[in-house]
C-alpha cells in the first residue's frame, strides 16, 4: 500500500476538480452587500459587515427585525442594531463575543409595546439588523478598525446606532466612528462598576482602557465623561488617577444613595450636555449588581438594581443621543438569560424614551380621552 491508494490522497485531487463559480460569485455579492473592510485587513474578501456563513448568529434579528442585507441601502432607517462579537480586550472572564447573539435571541420575547411606557416600538421606529461587525479575534487594533469604520458609516447616514457587544474595549471604536460626524463636542454618560481609563491593560488597550482612549479624542473630552456606579474592589487605581487628572465625574453607588437617583441623574445630564452637540450612551451590564446581572466578565458586588438603573437612563437619555452601546453581557456565565434579559430591557426602554421625548422616530400623540384620562383628577 503507498499514499496513492488512499482515499485521502484521492479527495485532495478531488478537490481540484469542483467548481468553485457559484462560491465565488457568492463571496463577492457578500463582500459587496458588506462594504469592504478597514484598510488594515489585508484579506479584502472580508466584508466590513458580515454578510457570511454566520450573518444571523444562528438566532434571527433583532426583535425580529428586518435583516438588511445590502449596507448601501441603509439611510432611510431610524434605527440600526449593530452586533460586535469582540471579547479579545477581557482581561478575566471570557464569552462576551456571544453577547449579541443572546441578545437577540431573548429579544424574539417582545412584541415592541411597552403598557408602563405607552410606547410601541415598531410604530414609532423604523428599524433595521445591520448583522455583525466582521472582528478579527486574533487582533484588537484590527478588529477597532472594523468598528470604527462600521460605527461611521451608520452615523454618516443618519441612522442612530444600538450597539450589541462585546467587551467594553469597543467603547474607544464606537466613540472614534462617531466623532467626525460631530460639530463640536461629544458627551459621554458611562453606566459601570470601573472607570475603565487606565491606560493599558496587559500591556493592549482592552476593556479596562476605552475611556482614556476615548477621552483623547479631541472633541470628546473628559470633562464632559459622567460615570455612574463606580465602586468595589475590581476598579484600577491607575484609572481612577487619570479620571482625576483629566477632570472626568466620577459617581459612586454611595453618591446616589445620599443624593438620590433624580438629583444625580440631572447632574449626569448637565456635565455631559455642558458645552456639547451630542451624547453618547455606554451601558456597561456589570453597573447592575450581580445578583441580577450575574453573565459578565468583571461582575463587582453592590451595583445598581435593575430599577434603579431604569429609572436613571430614563432621565438621562431624555434629551437625545448620538447613539448608544449595551457591552459585557457574557451567556458562558448567565443564569437562565436574566442578564441577555436585562440588556433588551435597557436598550428598549431608551428608545422608547427617546421617542417619548420626540428624539427618534415618530411619536403616537395620546388620544384626547387618553389626555383627558391622565389629567383627571383621582
Amino acid at each position: 500500500m503507498d499514499r496513492e491508494m488512499l482515499h485521502g490522497t484521492k479527495m485532495l485531487y478531488r478537490e481540484a476538480e469542483i467548481p468553485d463559480a457559484r462560491g465565488k460569485e457568492r463571496r463577492q455579492q457578500e463582500l459587496e452587500n458588506g462594504l469592504p473592510s478597514a484598510e488594515s485587513i489585508r484579506d479584502r474578501s472580508i466584508p466590513l459587515f458580515n454578510r457570511g456563513q454566520w450573518r444571523y448568529s444562528n438566532s434571527g434579528t433583532y426583535m425580529a427585525s428586518p435583516f438588511l442585507e445590502d449596507m448601501r441601502h441603509l439611510g432611510d432607517q431610524d434605527v440600526a442594531i449593530l452586533g460586535v462579537p469582540l471579547d479579545t480586550g477581557t482581561t478575566f472572564r471570557s464569552g462576551t463575543r456571544w453577547g449579541p447573539q443572546a441578545m437577540r435571541a431573548i429579544s424574539s420575547l417582545g412584541s415592541g409595546y411597552n403598557y408602563e411606557l405607552g410606547v410601541d416600538l415598531f410604530e414609532s421606529l423604523e428599524m433595521v439588523d445591520v448583522g455583525d461587525v466582521s472582528v478579527i479575534p486574533a487582533n484588537i487594533e484590527k478588529s477597532f478598525d472594523q468598528i470604527d469604520k462600521a460605527v461611521a458609516y451608520i452615523h454618516e447616514r443618519g441612522v442612530f446606532p444600538v450597539i450589541l457587544g462585546g467587551d467594553h474595549s469597543i467603547g474607544y471604536p464606537d466613540i472614534r466612528g462617531l466623532s467626525p460626524y460631530i460639530d463640536g463636542n461629544i458627551g459621554i454618560i458611562h453606566f459601570d462598576r470601573h472607570t475603565d481609563m487606565s491606560e493599558f491593560n496587559l500591556d493592549e488597550r482592552m476593556h479596562g482602557t476605552p475611556f482614556f482612549h476615548a477621552t483623547n479624542i479631541p472633541n470628546a473630552p473628559a470633562t464632559n465623561l459622567v460615570q455612574i456606579g463606580i465602586g468595589g474592589w475590581t476598579g484600577s487605581r491607575a484609572g481612577v488617577k487619570v479620571a482625576r487628572e483629566r477632570g472626568a465625574t466620577s459617581i459612586t453607588i454611595t453618591d446616589i444613595e445620599r443624593f438620590g437617583l433624580e438629583r444625580i441623574a440631572e447632574m449626569a445630564l448637565e456635565i455631559a450636555w455642558k458645552g456639547a452637540k451630542a451624547v453618547f450612551l455606554s451601558f456597561d451590564i456589570d453597573s447592575v449588581d450581580p445578583a441580577y446581572a450575574p453573565g459578565t466578565g468583571t461582575p463587582e458586588a453592590g451595583g445598581l438594581t435593575p430599577r434603579e438603573a431604569l429609572r436613571m437612563l430614563h432621565i438621562v437619555t431624555r434629551e437625545g443621543l448620538a447613539g448608544m452601546e449595551l457591552v459585557e453581557v457574557s451567556p458562558p456565565y448567565d443564569v437562565g438569560d436574566i442578564t441577555s434579559v436585562l440588556g433588551v430591557r435597557v436598550i428598549n426602554d431608551v428608545l422608547a424614551t427617546l421617542v417619548s421625548a420626540g428624539k427618534l422616530g415618530n411619536r403616537v400623540e395620546p388620544t384626547p380621552e387618553a389626555v383627558g384620562d391622565e389629567a383627571a383628577p383621582e
